[in-house]
Formats: structure tokens, sequence, C-alpha cells
């Protein structure tokens, strides 16, 4: 794929590079088989980077993502991700992730700091969050 996240606008015929689009890798400017995207109000773009197994952080107009959970290789470990498929944020800034690798949710209370507090919940074959 091109390993990259896009905005189409209503109307436009072109699209812009919100995320990656620097080739597939692991870079803070690459992205490895994106799955899912969130957008805050704030238009920035949470990326599951399944490839990474990390959840990454593109503020509005950045050329570079941040690593805000996972990215200490693939694991079961509370400080690790397998296969992340999903994300959602809860109305109190709580981050979920689908952790489709280790059958659990995982959910994440991600500091400004980029520290994240960790738990979970374990699931047989979790798909998606709405």
């Amino acid at each position: 794929g091109n390993d990259r996240v896009m905005k189409w606008m209503k109307g436009k015929k072109e699209g812009i590079i919100v995320a990656g689009g620097q080739g597939e890798g692991n870079g803070l400017t690459q992205l490895s088989s994106p799955l899912g995207v969130v957008v805050d109000q704030l238009d920035t773009v949470y990326v599951a980077d399944d490839g990474n197994a990390r959840i990454m952080r593109w503020p509005k107009g950045a050329t570079q993502g941040s690593v805000i959970v996972g990215g200490n290789g693939g694991g079961g470990q509370s400080n690790q991700l397998n296969v992340p498929i999903g994300l959602s944020f809860d109305r109190r800034g709580n981050l979920y992730v689908v952790d489709f690798g280790n059958d659990r949710v995982q959910k994440f209370n991600i500091e400004f700091n980029g520290y994240a507090f960790y738990d979970c919940v374990r699931f047989f074959l979790p798909i998606s969050l709405s």
C-alpha cells in the first residue's frame, strides 16, 4: 500500500496527506500498514500503525508524528501491541486500542507529555470499537 493517511475535502479532486506518505518504515515520518484512524476536534490524527505495533499522533500540519503507545516491538506486555487494528477515545480523553493479536482492548490514559498509563480487558477476536 501507500502507507499513509489521506484527507479528502468535500468537492475537492485531490486529497491531502495528513500522516505518513514517506514510504513504508518505522521512522516518525513513516507508517507500515496503517489500519485505524481517529481525528479529534483539533484535527490531530491518531493512527493504529499495525506494521510497527504502535499508535502515532500527527498534529494538524505536522511533517512527522510521535509515538504515543507501543513502538516497543510487537508483544503481549502492557506497553506493547500486537496487530493494533482500531482505536477510539472516550469523553474523558482515554484512548482505547483494539489489540487484535493479543485478543484484548487496551485502555490508555494519554498525558500531554506522551506518557501512557495502561489497562486492558481481554476478548476473543476483537475487531472494532464504536
